[in-house]
């Protein structure tokens, strides 16, 4: 089994404690993540060994964001060591009717700095069966853009599966922009992953009979989603998390796995979860399908081995996904009762 190549920015999270707000807190919990750090991570804890791809300062703080993923068995030898900082988010986490809220602090980041030509991918993906990225990274920068081009032109080239997470982020760049280049990068995609906003937001594909205020989805909806999306860009397969907003405490969580050659879309059992951290659920969705599909899984298998792994996400803090295979499998086997294990 070849690696999995995940390309995008990890940051420092700043957190106030429990249910503070920023502007009452006088400390932070510090840890770092980011989309693609968090799936490289998932992977590694289900006993994959990942390569992880990004660009950090020749600083102290650089080094502790690589100890943070090499921790866990990430492959972090082919980082860029260039620029001057690694970004920043402040993360106030809501309550009940009390959204979640972050605040970036991003701009020239070492990442948001590079440029075409920094990254030799035809080395680096040497031995590189699988690349992920999402739509974050080349909303960072004109220049992380052209790199995520020269990235997917250098792996399709080699036969490597490419997947994308949609990934709209509104503080990072517009609809429009959006829409403009990642419709020149998705048709270089194989598995794509979205949620009930990213489709919308990038390219104007709306789900019927939905609305995301009032937790109301229609599962038909969504796979008409999957077939637009495949109908457009020539993608094999469409991953699209269905959330069921109650509030900010309290979702109803599943997937569904939509397959471009059969048309036909497979669901994934339904979690009602208490949130602990929402931060990185899409990502440890995301890391679910990855792992299901390089390993040979059924569709079935792989869309509820990805919803059982990221509603447990839910369950834990920070952006990291730090649950391991046998507990997912147990959660998929039915072990939903959260007693405690001896």
């Amino acid at each position: 089994m070849g690696k999995v190549a995940t390309f995008g920015e990890i940051m420092l999270r700043l957190s106030p404690p429990g249910y503070l707000r920023l502007h009452q807190t006088n400390s932070f919990d510090v840890t770092f993540d980011g989309a693609e750090a968090n799936v490289s991570v998932s992977l590694a804890n289900y006993g994959l060994e990942p390569l992880f791809i990004t660009a950090l300062p020749n600083n102290q703080m650089g080094d502790a964001a690589i100890s943070s993923v090499r921790g866990f068995g990430v492959d972090t030898s082919k980082i860029l060591r260039q620029g001057e900082r690694v970004g920043i988010y402040y993360c106030e986490k809501g309550a009940a009717m009390r959204a979640s809220k972050v605040l970036y602090d991003r701009k020239n980041s070492s990442i948001a700095t590079v440029k075409a030509g920094d990254f030799d991918w035809d080395k680096i993906l040497g031995g590189v069966t699988w690349l992920h990225w999402t739509g974050i990274t080349p909303a960072l920068s004109d220049g992380t853009a052209a790199t995520v081009l020269e990235a997917v032109k250098a792996a399709k080239a080699k036969g490597i599966t490419i997947s994308c997470d949609l990934n709209y982020r509104k503080n990072l760049w517009s609809r429009e922009k959006a829409g403009q280049v990642m419709g020149e990068l998705v048709p270089y995609v194989d598995v794509l992953i979205a949620n009930e906003e990213d489709a919308a937001d990038v390219f104007g594909i709306h789900a019927d009979s939905t609305d995301i205020n009032s937790g109301k989805l229609s599962v038909d909806g969504y796979k008409s989603v999957a077939k637009q999306l495949v109908d457009r860009f020539g993608v094999k397969k469409v991953g699209i998390t269905l959330r069921e907003s109650l509030s900010a405490s309290d979702n109803n969580w599943s997937g569904m796995l939509y397959d471009g050659a059969s048309g036909e879309a497979y669901l994934s059992p339904k979690y009602s979860i208490h949130i602990v951290d929402r931060v990185g659920g899409g990502d440890s969705f995301g890391a679910g399908l990855i792992y299901g599909l390089v390993n040979g899984h059924d569709n079935q298998k792989t869309i509820d081995f990805a919803a059982a792994a990221s509603a447990l996400k839910h369950t834990v803090e920070g952006g990291f996904n730090l649950v391991s295979l046998s507990e997912v499998n147990a959660l998929m086997g039915g072990n939903a009762s959260g007693r405690v294990q001896r």
